[in-house]
């Protein structure tokens, strides 16, 4: 029975994927920091189909989070795909960097580079003995300088070049920075504050191009998810 730990799946792409997983009987390690809607999501995958479910509400931030999800994993026998999709934006409205407050600047960071990255440290063992998956999720604003978003674009651009080094560094485990492109999410109205975003593609959209690089046999590398649904795919290629 294959195992995957998702983070931020109470809503929005981590959701999505945990759901498209629990309907091929896998089993999940899923957190969240709002425990109700964890325990919604819970049940939503219970009842697709997945082998056995472990809802862990926290903080990846926190340390003592973290091992409760790699003791949810050990419990279900170890670990195929860790999947790094939790993740903040910081303020909202986007600041310029000029005038981006710096103690918000480092929670970004916290969470969408040492929190992600302290996950792979602490779950290395279990991928490895798997020769399983990490996903990172990030963002075209890692390769693309947007006005207004340096914090969260910053983030993800280390948190692509933890991956790539990652990969080098680990060769039995598959390491893949995967940007699922423009989303209606909340992450994503927040970005946008006020606006209509009703015309970005569901989360669901990205789901199938994550499940190609969980279950084909594509080399580490930067991904787009709508891009992997069709062939061929170049590894690594932006």
């Amino acid at each position: 029975m294959r195992t995957a730990l998702i983070t931020g799946a109470s809503r929005g792409l981590g959701r999505a994927l945990a759901l498209s997983l629990a309907g091929d009987g896998w089993s999940l390690v899923v957190d969240g920091r709002d425990p109700a809607a964890l325990d919604a999501v819970a049940a939503e995958l219970r009842a697709a189909g997945s082998g056995a479910v472990r809802a862990v509400a926290g903080d990846v931030a926190d340390p003592a989070h973290r091992r409760q999800l790699l003791a949810a994993a050990g419990e279900l026998g170890g670990l195929d795909v860790l999947v790094n999709n939790a993740g903040a934006l910081g303020p909202s409205p986007l600041p310029p960097l000029a005038a981006y407050p710096l103690d918000a600047l480092g929670e970004v960071l916290v969470v969408n580079v040492l929190a992600p990255l302290a996950l792979v440290q602490e779950t290395l063992l279990l991928l490895r003995q798997a020769g399983g998956r990490v996903l990172n999720i990030t963002s075209d604003a890692a390769v693309e300088a947007y006005e207004g978003w340096g914090g969260y674009g910053s983030s993800k651009a280390a948190l692509e070049q933890l991956s790539a080094v990652l990969a080098v560094e680990e060769p039995r485990v598959r390491v893949y920075a995967v940007d699922p492109g423009d989303m209606r999410t909340r992450m994503h109205q927040d970005a946008f504050p006020g606006e209509d975003i009703s015309d970005r593609p569901p989360p669901e959209s990205a789901v199938p191009g994550l499940r190609r690089l969980i279950e084909a046999d594509l080399p580490s590398g930067r991904y787009r998810a709508r891009e992997l649904e069709r062939e061929p795919v170049a590894g690594g290629a932006r």
